[in-house]
């Protein structure tokens, strides 16, 4: 376990059993003005993530002990939806959907640049903290979301969005009827160019649907374009 260090711009926990990885990743993160939490297996990392709360996670996903997914399944049923971003050095997709659909927010396939996982994690904490419109009330039919709070309901019932899923949301209401492709989407929601993997925005877009219970076909997919939302 590696000490935490203080800084301005919060706390992000990197739980990395590769520890020359772990030991870069902390630097980049310092240097940017972060304070990183270094836990080197998934029981130490998940027991850190209750205990300090930081503003971001950083997990591989083959970690000795509790795996990443397996934290970050944890942690969304403690009702924790700081933002995660997974560590793979696999090649096989089917680990990177499974981490989305856990609540997962983005991924990184190993090797990678140390500058690029900054700018993902910097990406995903200004998404979070929302727009500066504080009061931007968006609707669809039974479906509010309010930008200014990051807040999202069906029928006034709150729903549970991810920082991704809530602005992949409110991405599409913010032009209903537009058909957005998959690049765009990517884009425009993850920052970053469709090398990513046009299969990330299918796996969050069915999550959202899931989500969105009985109101799921207001986001309708436009076969061989992309997605909308259509009430």
């Amino acid at each position: 376990m590696c000490a935490v260090t203080d800084a301005s711009k919060g706390l992000v926990l990197v739980v990395e059993d590769e520890r020359p990885i772990a030991d870069l990743v902390r630097l980049y993160l310092s240097r940017e003005g972060f304070g990183v939490q270094v836990e080197h297996d998934g029981t130490a990392g998940l027991a850190a993530a209750r205990r300090l709360r930081p503003v971001a996670c950083i997990l591989d996903i083959a970690l000795p002990g509790l795996d990443g997914t397996e934290i970050c399944r944890r942690m969304r049923a403690d009702g924790d939806w700081t933002p995660v971003i997974f560590l793979t050095a696999r090649d096989d997709e089917v680990d990177r959907i499974l981490g989305l659909e856990l609540g997962g927010d983005d991924y990184v396939t190993k090797p990678f640049s140390p500058r690029e996982l900054v700018t993902r994690v910097k990406t995903l904490l200004r998404r979070a903290a929302g727009p500066p419109e504080v009061d931007r009330v968006r609707t669809l039919g039974p479906l509010t979301l309010d930008q200014g709070r990051r807040t999202a309901a069906v029928h006034q019932q709150p729903l549970t969005l991810t920082a991704t899923e809530f602005d992949l949301l409110a991405h599409l209401l913010g032009r209903p009827g537009r058909v957005f492709t998959r690049e765009e989407l990517l884009a425009a929601v993850w920052g970053y160019a469709s090398h990513a993997g046009t299969r990330t925005v299918d796996v969050h877009v069915a999550q959202v649907r899931a989500k969105l219970g009985g109101a799921a076909s207001l986001i309708r997919t436009v076969r061989g374009v992309g997605y909308t939302a259509d009430a």
